[in-house]
């Protein structure tokens, strides 16, 4: 069984996209679809940069969802049928885009509602993330635990074993990095992003987005989808708008979700979208089962070929 796994932030790349758009109208079409529904050219973004708009979270995020879409309706009309879905972080709307759980267009536009808000809970400069190499989820979670001294820090995304990335007040991060590296991590790295994303602060991006995701038109996926905030499969429409709703500010439980997807019966993942993160990830996690990742034609040749 085929289970479809979407990037998150961070898989961005100027270009993406582009070779899929001029080989096949299916692509074509979906970036055009993006296109207006936002009433600006989102596909020439993706296409033609600049990098700095990119890599605005505002924009990012309906790019990565447009490229991860026109990618999944390539697949889907090549043959692949998913038994299950699942995305990390901003990838979770990407699965139910995919399931049909939501719109494209109602997606585009409330992601990038979603960055701007995430964008604009904490001040530029407050916040910071940082990864965690080498250590388990206890001794990062004690670590965080041990170093806020009355701030905000703890696991944003629990990855794979030995990568956890942690989120907070840009101080409490440092400090908790300092004291996994002193319980045994082998490196904690502060990574570039622009705000600290699944944590407590992200609380006021939480309330401003759950009135408008409740309100969206949706309809139960047509194969489930594995949220990031329990890992546990939603089969129907409100369960999935409440998992996408706590997810703003509770932690990626990625590698949870893997396994689960795996012992429901996942035999194949092929992840949909911008580079192969999560292909790098599910393998650390379990190297038994095969991973493809399609953002090109000879990706998706390699996946319809086995």
């Amino acid at each position: 069984m085929i289970a479809f796994v979407f990037p998150g932030q961070g898989a961005q790349k100027v270009g993406m996209g582009r070779s899929l758009a001029e080989a096949f109208p299916i692509c074509r079409d979906t970036f055009a679809e993006a296109d207006a529904a936002l009433g600006e050219s989102l596909s020439t973004l993706c296409f033609e940069g600049p990098d700095e708009r990119l890599m605005l979270t505002e924009n990012t995020q309906p790019a990565i969802l447009a490229m991860s879409t026109a990618v999944a309706r390539l697949a889907v009309s090549s043959g692949l049928t998913p038994a299950f879905a699942a995305g990390h972080s901003l990838g979770e709307y990407s699965a139910h885009v995919a399931a049909g759980t939501l719109s494209f267009a109602d997606a585009l536009r409330t992601v990038r509602r979603r960055g701007r808000y995430m964008q604009e809970a904490v001040p530029v400069g407050e916040g910071a993330m940082a990864a965690i190499l080498g250590l388990d989820a206890d001794g990062v979670a004690r670590a965080c635990a041990e170093a806020a001294d009355g701030q905000v820090v703890s696991p944003a995304n629990l990855n794979a074993p030995g990568q956890i990335v942690i989120a907070g007040h840009a101080q409490a991060v440092a400090r908790a990095g300092e004291r996994a590296k002193a319980l045994g991590a082998k490196r904690a790295i502060p990574l570039a992003v622009s705000a600290p994303f699944h944590c407590a602060l992200m609380k006021p991006a939480e309330a401003r987005l759950a009135p408008e995701l409740r309100a969206l038109n949706t309809h139960n996926p047509a194969f489930p989808v594995v949220a990031n905030v329990d890992a546990e499969p939603k089969r129907t429409a409100e369960e999935a708008i409440e998992a996408l709703v706590r997810q703003v500010s509770s932690p990626v439980r990625w590698e949870d979700v893997v396994r689960r997807l795996i012992a429901d019966g996942t035999t194949r993942f092929v992840e949909l979208g911008p580079g192969s993160i999560l292909a790098g990830l599910i393998k650390k996690i379990d190297r038994g089962v095969p991973v493809f990742s399609i953002e090109d034609e000879a990706g998706l040749e390699e996946a319809l070929n086995i």
